[in-house]
């Protein structure tokens, strides 16, 4: 049986509105060994964990009263309890909430309904790993640099989780948008050859039987009159042509969808570097252009001649993804403190340069911009997890950190900053091949 480091027995809170989970999660516990202590709302689980102190929580994520977001959210601002683990029970469809629940503490979450088994292996691990880490921290003046070691392998393990949920929410995401939106591009695009067909068919018609026909009776030129014919079909071809530009632009849009989205989490594949960036640059485009008090950003690509490598996809075009919207936010923040004036004489620009080193058998990609820039400090501490200089809710200072761990550690490359303060930000990104 696993023990606090006290040799006490091991206290479980079960927090959840539903009488019946309750019954069945307090059952698998004291099966164990363990006790049991429940709350059917956030605000009494509160109360319970600062004078009860439990070992680890269950947390239900739908309740009435606060929701089990913002108990964890509690939890985690007080220091009192904000070392408790806390696991998120939540639906298996809500791969949200899962992201959710990760990103502001919880350290696993278990899927409804759940089976006993699973539940019981979960605690189980995750008391160990609660236990592991009190230890290391009683101990933490005689060995600080093992302790030092294994919080960051324990915070490379949430990175993983954290990127690993949010592949998958994006994965089933992108699974759902592509088919809904390929069947009826597909249903339009395939009837449109038909409806273009018809449309010469009936303007054939029509020339031949004013050819004919020279001088129409009455009503038949008073209605030709009325729909304005001779512009009618001047613009019904234009209007097609739109409709295949249109059904053209949804393909490319549901292509980038896929491109960006691929999650080969289990295994590498072969990749071509510039399709990421491209599909990435297509879904961003929406804040690239000019609209309202957003200036146009112009972005440069400067690609070379690159070989497929070696990759996790979906990783890389993450990676992408987080760079060039931090360029933009950037961006955005300058419009704020500059003049239309200001802006006309630098124009916002993002260069995107790829390259190959033969000799270092390896790919770099250096994606630059010409913003604000960074003061020392600050890019001393950018990939560091949870550091950011945007306001509250524009940013978790989770995204250069997770694109630190995918280029160094999953790929065994090279993420560097470069940037002064008024001058932009360079990264460059070396993958071997």
């Amino acid at each position: 049986m696993i023990r606090n480091s006290l040799s006490k027995p091991i206290y479980i809170l079960l927090v959840d509105d539903n009488p019946n989970n309750l019954k069945l999660l307090h059952e698998a516990i004291q099966a164990c060994g363990w006790k049991a202590l429940m709350a059917i709302d956030g605000e009494s689980a509160i109360e319970q964990t600062e004078y009860a102190r439990p070992d680890l929580i269950l947390l239900d994520v739908m309740m009435a009263g606060i929701d089990g977001f913002e108990t964890c959210r509690r939890l985690k601002a007080n220091p009192m309890t904000q070392n408790i683990p806390v696991i998120f029970m939540t639906a298996l469809s809500d791969c949200t909430d899962k992201v959710a629940g990760l990103e502001i503490g919880a350290v696993d979450y278990i899927t409804k309904p759940f089976q006993q088994e699973e539940v019981i292996a979960r605690l189980k691990l995750h008391l160990k790993i609660s236990h592991l880490a009190r230890t290391l921290e009683e101990r933490v003046q005689e060995r600080t640099a093992e302790l030092t070691q294994s919080l960051q392998e324990l915070q490379q393990t949430q990175l993983q989780l954290i990127q690993s949920e949010k592949m998958s929410t994006i994965g089933q995401m992108v699974a759902g948008i592509g088919h809904e939106i390929n069947n009826p591009v597909g249903f339009v695009g395939g009837n449109l050859f038909y409806i273009e067909e018809y449309v010469n068919n009936l303007l054939r018609l029509v020339s031949l039987q004013q050819q004919k026909l020279p001088q129409p009776d009455q009503e038949i030129q008073k209605l030709i009159e009325e729909i304005d014919l001779e512009y009618l079909v001047e613009d019904l071809p234009k209007l097609l042509a739109s409709m295949h530009q249109g059904i053209t632009r949804l393909q490319d849009i549901s292509l980038s969808l896929r491109t960006f989205a691929r999650a080969d989490i289990t295994s590498q594949v072969e990749f071509q570097i510039h399709e990421g960036i491209d599909s990435t640059l297509m879904l961003l485009k929406h804040r690239l252009q000019g609209k309202g008090d957003r200036t146009k950003i112009q972005v440069v690509t400067q690609y070379g001649d690159l070989p497929a490598i070696t990759c996790y996809p979906g990783q890389l075009n993450q990676v992408f993804m987080n760079i060039i919207a931090n360029a933009i936010d950037a961006f955005d923040e300058l419009n704020q403190n500059h003049s239309d004036q200001d802006i006309a004489a630098c124009p916002r620009l993002i260069t995107i340069t790829t390259s190959v080193d033969p000799q270092q058998q390896s790919v770099t990609i250096c994606i630059q911009d010409n913003g604000p820039g960074m003061p020392a400090e600050v890019q001393a501490r950018i990939f560091e997890q949870y550091f950011t200089t945007k306001s509250v809710g524009k940013g978790t200072g989770l995204g250069l950190a997770i694109s630190y761990q995918i280029i160094v550690d999953k790929h065994n490359g090279e993420l560097k900053c470069f940037s002064m303060l008024g001058d932009g930000t360079k990264f460059i990104i070396t993958l071997p091949m």
